[in-house]
């Protein structure tokens, strides 16, 4: 049955080139108050709404046409979330890591003991596909319900050839079974396995063929990081994969930068991810070119108060995204609310630039046209706040701020 959204302020963000820059990335364009419809899938008719007697009898329905309608008493309908930057499959827990931390040792040196990621990657190695499937479905049912509708999830605690193959099935699987869209890739190059002689060349000459046989489309990911990829051993991975054909994504400048930002920008990356290490010199070069930069906020709430520099990167022109990075280690939510919130107060955005970067440019990285705005053919993939002002989403922090998700035109939450 078609659902008719009425009387809310609609964040159409129907506006302007995609991906939004600059100032247009605050351009939310509302409609308030606006009525949208809803039928097979997609968004059908949005219009301003009309004080009408009969408020079940809108000018784009049709005469005894049966609707669902939703009266949204001027509270804020938005596009769903779209979280461009996640590692929510994992197996085992990392609260003993967390202990450590609390006890003075860093984020790197738990890394190099062997600890860190290398935990995971020994408990997802021990799980079966069918057990990594449902945990990755719990998560993501739970990320629906906090108004994600799109998201990205990546392997990496594999490590092994097979292990990473079992991994990027999980997620396949999992993609099956939840009303969701889910995009998978490869973070093949992410933590050193000292287990395996020889890793990096192993990895890239055993593991990158193997996932490009199976996954020929999806993109290719690595850490570069001391203690972990350098920037030669990245090179050298993603010479191969983008000679393969793959999208390629980094995760950079977490703690040092490198010079992983400026190959990435020289390769026509999709993305950096983190940033937080990154000079002005390298935001700006990043913000002129093609390359998209996905900040993480969660990760520095939970491990060292750092935060990349948002403010400059959207004022040079860049394109950003915001993403949870949701994992065990350094980011264990999967709250978008919760990204923006830290995105206000801590990348130096306004709630309107947070929205945008969590919903139509994290659509624009992952390559869909079709959903982060509410507009006539686009997908209904939306959500109704509790607010009648869109800032309250950042304004406050640690609860679910959504009355209702509507996900390919079903409602599910």
């Amino acid at each position: 049955m078609p659902i008719l959204i009425q009387n809310a302020r609609v964040l159409t963000l129907d506006s302007g080139a995609i991906p939004r820059r600059g100032y247009a990335l605050g351009l939310l364009a509302p409609l308030d108050p606006g009525d949208v419809l809803i039928d097979d899938g997609v968004i059908v008719a949005v219009e301003p709404s009309i004080q009408r007697d009969d408020p079940r009898s809108p000018t784009f329905v049709a005469p005894g046409q049966p609707v669902d309608i939703v009266e949204a008493g001027g509270r804020v309908l938005m596009p769903a979330f779209v979280d461009a930057h996640t590692h929510a499959l994992w197996a085992g827990d990392r609260l003993d890591e967390w202990d450590l931390k609390r006890g003075g040792a860093s984020y790197l040196d738990i890394l190099k003991s062997g600890c860190g990621i290398m935990s995971t990657v020994r408990a997802v190695r021990e799980a079966r596909l069918g057990q990594l499937r449902d945990a990755l479905l719990e998560r993501l049912f739970i990320m629906l319900s906090e108004g994600t509708t799109t998201v990205e999830v990546k392997s990496g605690y594999g490590l092994s050839t097979d292990d990473e193959l079992k991994m990027l099935r999980a997620i396949a699987k999992a993609a099956k079974k939840w009303p969701g869209t889910i995009v998978p890739t490869a973070l093949i190059g992410h933590a050193l396995d000292p287990e395996q002689d020889d890793f990096i060349t192993r990895t890239i000459d055993q593991t990158l063929p193997a996932v490009h046989e199976e996954f020929p489309e999806i993109a290719i990911d690595a850490y570069c990081e001391s203690g972990a990829w350098s920037l030669d051993d990245c090179r050298r991975l993603f010479e191969k994969a983008a000679a393969l054909g793959h999208p390629l994504r980094v995760h950079a400048d977490q703690f040092n930068a490198l010079g992983m930002t400026k190959l990435a920008i020289e390769m026509g990356f999709l993305c950096v991810d983190h940033l937080e290490a990154t000079g002005p010199e390298e935001l700006a070069a990043l913000a002129a070119s093609d390359t998209f930069g996905v900040m993480l906020p969660c990760s520095g709430f939970q491990v060292d108060d750092r935060y990349a520099d948002g403010r400059t990167f959207v004022d040079a022109g860049g394109a950003l995204a915001i993403a949870t990075n949701c994992n065990p280690g350094s980011a264990p939510t999967s709250s978008m609310p919760f990204a923006i919130a830290l995105a206000v107060r801590k990348l130096g955005l306004s709630p309107a630039e947070a929205i945008a970067a969590s919903t139509v440019n994290g659509a624009a990285l992952l390559g869909f046209e079709d959903r982060g705005a509410i507009a006539p053919g686009m997908r209904a993939d939306v959500v109704l706040l509790r607010h009648r002002d869109e800032r309250m989403l950042a304004y406050e922090f640690g609860g679910n701020p959504m009355e209702l998700v509507v996900c390919g035109g079903e409602v599910v939450g």
